[in-house]
């Protein structure tokens, strides 16, 4: 038997729940699926704790899912203490003391550098590099997530398509989930709603509630709050109070954990996912989505978000095409009337959006897992 493999994460936060979300993921996959013990050292875990309830006592050092997560400021290791494995997560740093922990003993040690997901051209060049560190004798090498056969791939867990189609192909799963958020969907359009603050929200909000058929719509508490709450002059919506106008029912509902949350999406009939973390999971699910992109100076986000539209629309007509573009661009760039002059057109497209994103998924579903080709790949380095 070869000797079980260590490896720790690194993960400083800066897109809130995007970053602990992917970190936590990565980490429970390689605990339960490749047998590694695995650390998860957060600088501040209380976001974490949003997802993960077992750390909402404000546990600093606890074991979760097969993942020992504790907060990075403890993070004090002596040479003995390193893993075989350290993945810096989105080029966050690591402290200083481990560093220099690693250059008294650089054999026999991976560091990869985990990169953001994007669906540009050139991280498939890039992928999977070195890069030696500038000071100390020890090597990176950057790992790229991305949609191709030349990049590091997704994260993806070997049972969820199967969990999703079970899911979705149970008659009453949809109608409970609804339920249990608090609200009766019935033949409602279902909408999961997980934006950043936006703009663009209260104009589409009203578009909802004037909208010809009812709409439901859940949104995380704390969701784009200020938009929230000036739309519903101070009315805001609170678990098990929903708030209803014209058409429009709107559910607070709160956190859960990350499978929760797959249901969610599993159960919608349109999903807004922001950042990273829900951006992957909505395309899983098969269900028409809209990305919220982190927002960027000088809206490099849009040239994210533009490159990965030019991915997926190759398998949707002009129309479809055309209706997708302009209510993304509207909604990235919080641009209220354009927003909801663009709603008709997108909703008239979620059947056609629903079936290519299922041929989507199962596309990428045929190459490797984000974690599986990560293994590999340090293990071959060892």
């Amino acid at each position: 038997m070869p000797p079980t493999l260590r490896w720790d994460i690194v993960c400083r936060v800066v897109d809130n729940f995007g970053d602990a979300g992917v970190c936590f993921r990565l980490a429970r996959t390689l605990a339960a699926e490749h047998g590694i013990v695995v650390t998860l050292w957060i600088d501040d875990v209380t976001i974490l704790a949003h997802i993960v309830p077992s750390l909402r006592g404000g546990h600093v050092d606890a074991v979760v899912d097969g993942v020992r997560v504790r907060a990075l400021a403890t993070c004090t290791p002596h040479e003995s203490d390193l893993p075989d494995v350290v993945v810096e997560a989105f080029g966050c740093g690591l402290p200083d003391a481990y560093l220099c922990a690693m250059a008294a003993r650089p054999s026999r040690r991976v560091w990869i550098v985990l990169e953001y997901l994007s669906a540009e051209p050139w991280i498939d060049a890039s992928h999977a590099l070195p890069s030696p560190h500038p000071r100390l004798p020890l090597m990176r090498w950057f790992w790229f997530p991305g949609f191709t056969a030349h990049s590091g791939g997704l994260l993806r867990e070997a049972d969820l398509l199967a969990r999703r189609d079970a899911f979705q192909g149970h008659a009453g799963a949809r109608a409970a989930l609804w339920r249990e958020l608090g609200v009766d969907a019935g033949d409602a359009l279902a909408i999961s709603l997980f934006c950043y603050p936006n703009a663009a929200l209260p104009a589409l909000l009203d578009a909802w509630a004037d909208a010809d058929e009812r709409i439901v719509c859940a949104t995380p508490v704390g969701t784009a709050s200020a938009q929230i709450d000036a739309w519903t002059k101070g009315a805001v919506p609170h678990p098990g109070m929903p708030f209803v106008r014209g058409r429009l029912t709107l559910v607070a509902v709160p956190f859960v954990d990350q499978d929760a949350f797959d249901r969610r999406l599993w159960a919608s009939d349109l999903n807004f996912v922001r950042g990273e973390d829900s951006f992957v999971r909505a395309q899983w699910a098969a269900r028409p989505f809209v990305w919220h992109a982190y927002p960027q100076a000088a809206d490099a986000h849009l040239a994210k978000m533009d490159a990965f539209l030019s991915r997926l629309e190759a398998r949707l007509d002009a129309p479809t095409r055309r209706a997708v573009r302009d209510f993304w661009y509207a909604w990235n760039t919080g641009d209220a009337p354009a927003s909801a002059a663009a709603w008709p057109a997108y909703r008239h497209a979620l059947p056609a959006l629903e079936r290519a994103g299922r041929a989507w998924a199962a596309d990428l579903a045929g190459r490797p897992d984000l974690a599986s080709a990560l293994v590999g790949f340090c293990e071959s380095k060892l």
